[in-house]
Parts: C-alpha cells; sequence; structure tokens
C-alpha cells in the first residue's frame, strides 16, 4: 500500500559470536518508538487525570454549574467508539448514536444534544492521530502550500477541493438532516444499504482494480469525492465509506482513495470540531466539566491510531469485504432492537 506506515527505516544489525553470526531483523522503525512514547504518556496522563477527579470528586458540583450525567466509564466508551469507528467505512455517527442511547445516556432531548456536542468535540482525538500517523505527507502538503513540492502541492489542491462542496452542502442541509434523520432507523437503513453496496463493489472487482497513485490526484477527481462525501450527512452512510468509493470510482486506487479519506477527514473533522467549539465550547465545560472530554478526546486518540494502523494493514492483503458483512450484520442487529422495543427507531 502507498505511503505504508509501519515498515519503514527497519534496520538489520548482525552481531558477531565466537562459533556463529547471528543476524537479527529488527522491525522497531523511527515512527514505532516516537509513537510508544507517545501512547505511553498518553496513558500516564490518562491515569493522573482520573486519580485527580477522583481525589476533587465530582466535576462542576463543587462549583454549582449544571453537569450532563455522564460518568467517567461513559467518557471511556464513547472515546473508544468516537476512536475506533471515525475513518472506518462503519460510521462514527451511527455507532455513537445507537450506543448513547443503548447506555442510557441520552435520556433527554437536552441530554441527546449536548452528547451530540462532546462526540464532535472528542474529534480532536482522531484528528491527532492522522496528523501523527501521516505527518510524512502533511508536511509535503505544506512543503506545497510554500512552493516545495508539485506533489504536495497537488495533494493539498485535492482536499481543499473536496472540503469545499461538503462544506456548502453540509451548511445548507444540517437543520434538515438533524430534524429528520438523526435516528436509530434511519442509521440501520444506511448500514445495510452501505453493506450491500461494499459486498457488491468488492465481487464486481472494482474496488480491486489498480487506479492512480495519491500523487496524481486532479481537481476534478476531488470535487467529484467531495460531493460524494456529502451523501455521508445521512447518519450511518459513512464519511471514509462514500469517499473511499468515490475515489476509486475516479480512477484511484485502493490505497490512494483509503490515503486520500483519511486527509480529506482531517480537515473535514477540524473544521466541524472548530465551529462547535466556537458556537457551543463554553457551554460542553459547563455541561461536561473539563475531565470528560479530556478522557474521551485522549481514549479516542489511542483507540484512532489503533484503527488507522490494523486498517492500513487489514487493506494491503485483504478487501473491505469484512466491512460489508459488519454493516449487514449490526444493521440487521439495529432492526432487531427497534421490533424488541430496545431502542427507538
Amino acid at each position: 500500500m502507498a505511503h505504508k506506515i509501519e515498515r519503514a527505516f527497519v534496520t538489520e544489525i548482525v552481531v558477531v559470536c565466537p562459533s556463529k553470526r547471528v543476524s537479527l531483523r529488527l522491525g522497531l522503525s523511527f515512527m514505532s518508538r516516537t509513537l510508544t512514547r507517545l501512547l505511553a504518556l498518553a496513558a500516564l496522563a490518562l491515569a493522573a487525570l482520573t486519580l485527580l477527579a477522583t481525589a476533587s470528586g465530582a466535576l462542576g458540583s463543587a462549583t454549582g454549574e449544571t453537569v450532563v450525567d455522564l460518568p467517567l466509564w461513559g467518557a471511556i466508551v464513547l472515546g473508544l467508539v468516537e476512536g475506533f469507528t471515525e475513518y472506518l467505512p462503519v460510521s462514527s455517527t451511527g455507532h455513537l448514536l445507537v450506543v448513547t442511547e443503548l447506555l442510557g445516556l441520552a435520556d433527554s432531548p437536552a441530554a441527546k444534544d449536548a452528547l451530540d456536542t462532546y462526540a464532535i468535540c472528542i474529534q480532536v482525538g482522531a484528528i491527532a492521530a492522522v496528523l501523527l500517523l501521516y505527518r510524512e505527507r502533511v508536511w509535503q502538503m505544506v512543503d506545497g502550500l510554500l512552493g516545495r513540492s508539485a506533489e504536495g502541492r497537488r495533494v493539498l489542491l485535492g482536499v481543499i477541493a473536496a472540503f469545499i462542496p461538503t462544506a456548502i452542502i453540509g451548511y445548507a442541509l444540517k437543520d434538515l438532516v438533524r430534524d429528520n434523520l438523526f435516528g436509530v432507523g434511519p442509521v440501520a437503513v444506511a448500514w445495510l444499504i452501505g453493506g450491500i453496496g461494499i459486498l457488491a463493489l468488492t465481487r464486481s472487482g472494482i474496488m480491486q482494480r489498480p487506479g492512480l497513485a495519491l500523487g496524481d490526484i486532479t481537481v476534478r477527481h476531488a470535487l467529484i469525492i467531495g460531493l460524494a462525501q456529502s451523501i455521508a450527512l445521512w447518519p450511518g452512510v459513512s464519511r471514509s465509506l462514500v469517499t473511499i468509493v468515490a475515489g476509486v470510482l475516479v480512477g484511484l486506487s485502493l490505497a490512494a482513495a483509503v490515503e486520500f479519506s483519511f486527509l480529506l477527514g482531517l480537515i473535514t473533522l477540524t473544521a466541524a470540531t472548530v465551529l462547535t467549539a466556537i458556537t457551543d465550547g463554553s457551554q460542553l465545560v459547563e455541561l461536561f466539566g473539563w475531565f470528560n472530554p479530556l478522557v474521551g478526546l485522549i481514549v479516542g486518540f489511542i483507540a484512532a491510531v489503533a484503527s488507522i494502523k490494523w486498517m492500513v494493514t487489514w487493506l494491503q492483503d485483504r478487501g473491505l469485504n469484512v466491512f460489508g458483512y459488519y454493516r449487514v450484520a449490526i444493521g440487521v442487529l439495529a432492526f432487531a432492537a427497534i421490533g424488541a422495543g430496545a431502542l427507538t427507531p
């Protein structure tokens, strides 16, 4: 797969022994060492903050603020769901919507709105994961902006071009979508249709055909991918799914389409997070305090790193079929839960 994460800077060390030479290959790269240190620091920070919260009691109660009933375990669960599903073609929005209802966290319209804001803001962890794992590509895009890399400039223009139609359509339809489609029923429909679509496309061989490298993307390609991304305004569709499929259909290889989906998610999620922070950031702190959002962010970062690395490794030798089967399965389960009264449509 182009722009691989795991296999850079592999070093071979030869140890000379009196009787024989033993060749040891070390698969430890500079990136993996950096990642290990960052994950260790994140774990230590999370542990320290947990101890601080335990010692100081429930955050917000001492100041008389009204805090949404989101326990620490709930913050961790939502962080895990956000991080693991954000970049997989399974829809993080759909998973978060269903999980919050199953756990009884969204027990009122006000709590549901507050948790939607929380979910958007902890996307910072997923953003940080892409910045870390694809930092070489991001720096190449910066070089492109400064006129030092033609390939970086093409990728940067592609990301910007793909973001523009999504931003326009998303801003125009956000209220309509939120008022009519944010329910388990629409999510389950999207899961089923998306799953069947993945299975049909992989069976046809379209997703496996050779294609262009990411450095060859054009503005026209990017605009089509951006228009496709707007379909993911429907909860459950998955931004990653439609951008990956659209990327392959316009001529990119699967590897290039996946990487472009990650990079496009970087700017799309950042824009959504910044907008939410500006409009609802102060309310977020008033409702949840500062600790739970920080926990969700850190957990989301760790989960997103693991999810991206797993997906990249998986797609090197396998296809998207597993995500198609998964989407069909959870779509059927969601409808069964609605029928049993465990979830509201």
